[in-house]
């Protein structure tokens, strides 16, 4: 379960504070597929940041198994971010001069999992997210977009995360591709139960998700 209550992330822009984020409030249920929609600065980005305990919020809580992460120091917000939050990003974020197995194998690394174990789970996972076993060891230049994402998604999905925050999954890929990415995720929610969160400008795909959130101005004004 991951709980939302009165939520504000705030900054100065010269003379005027501007609510990023305004009081906002919601809960996500285990192995929901939730999707947050809205206009170019609306918050949807600062408020997946947020959750992901990349950035602290003005005030507000932000319960995750009953756990208020906004209360936690910074050694134990690392934990967190390892241990209980997988990260899916538009342009993909993995390691160049990596193999795709060894970009899923690095966050096991920090976990302090042996390396006979990260490999068994990479492969696992590689195999999970349908990427071919000829191209687990290829580097990412050598891979498309679409099983660059696959990648991704198997790395978030390492450390058994309780939430995947994703941040535009697909907005570099082709339409068929993104469609197929968007039904990967779906389905990881019923086989991992994992809950995933995705910040979407594609209305249609958002319309598959079991719920929607629309932001506008930095206040849900959809749930």
């Amino acid at each position: 379960m991951l709980k939302v209550t009165n939520l504000k992330k705030t900054f100065k822009s010269g003379d005027v504070t501007v609510a990023a984020v305004n009081d906002i409030s919601f809960s996500i249920k285990e192995g929901d597929f939730a999707s947050i929609i809205g206009r170019s600065g609306s918050g949807k980005s600062t408020l997946l940041g947020l959750l992901g305990a990349l950035d602290k919020p003005t005030s507000g809580e932000i319960d995750v198994d009953n756990e208020d992460i906004t209360k936690m120091p910074d050694s134990q917000l690392i934990k967190y971010r390892c241990d209980k939050i997988g990260f899916v990003f538009q342009s993909y974020n993995l390691v160049p001069n990596l193999t795709a197995q060894e970009n899923v194998m690095l966050p096991m690394e920090f976990a302090g999992k042996s390396k006979a174990e990260r490999l068994e789970r990479a492969e696992k996972l590689l195999d999970q997210v349908g990427l071919k076993t000829d191209k687990q060891k290829r580097k990412p230049t050598r891979l498309s977009g679409g099983e660059q994402q696959r990648v991704a998604i198997a790395r978030a999905l390492a450390n058994n995360p309780k939430v995947i925050l994703a941040d535009e999954p697909t907005g570099n890929l082709d339409t068929q591709t993104g469609e197929i990415i968007f039904d990967l995720l779906h389905s990881l929610t019923k086989t991992e139960k994992t809950t995933i969160i995705v910040v979407t400008h594609d209305q249609a795909i958002a319309g598959k998700t079991d719920k929607v959130f629309k932001l506008q101005d930095g206040k849900l004004v959809k749930y």
